[in-house]
């Protein structure tokens, strides 16, 4: 059974910096693509950064350079380190695995089929 186990969160000011991790069982991060999502209240569920073979393969605009999508295989985690952080970051974050689709859509629903999801980690940035 896949399970998708995201921690790290939690409230911090402006300029600051979070790590979060997902912890993955029931695969092996070598065998599929991985992303961090998040979703702001009344938004859709925004991409944030992925990570295809071990390496960082994609950041949103939005990132700026900010955060840094890493892996342990030993661990089976993925994190990703964010500074820098800004109030417009607040959102719950969401760990993700394909499924079946090709590659991470840019939005999408927090429960779309197309993969599997942790139950998300919420980090929330005040000025």
């Amino acid at each position: 059974e896949v399970q998708l186990v995201e921690s790290g969160g939690g409230s911090v000011q402006a300029g600051g910096s979070l790590r979060l991790s997902c912890a993955a069982s029931g695969f092996t991060l070598d065998d599929v693509g991985m992303a961090w999502y998040r979703q702001a209240p009344g938004n859709e569920c925004e991409l944030v950064s992925t990570i295809r073979r071990g390496s960082p393969y994609y950041y949103a605009d939005f990132v700026e350079g900010r955060f840094t999508i890493s892996r342990d295989n030993a661990e089976n985690t993925v994190y990703l380190l964010m500074n820098s952080l800004k109030p417009e970051d607040t959102a719950m974050y969401y760990c993700a695995a394909i499924r079946n689709i090709i590659s991470f859509e840019s939005r999408t629903s927090c429960t779309s089929d197309s993969y599997f999801w942790g139950l998300g980690t919420q980090v929330t940035v005040s000025s």
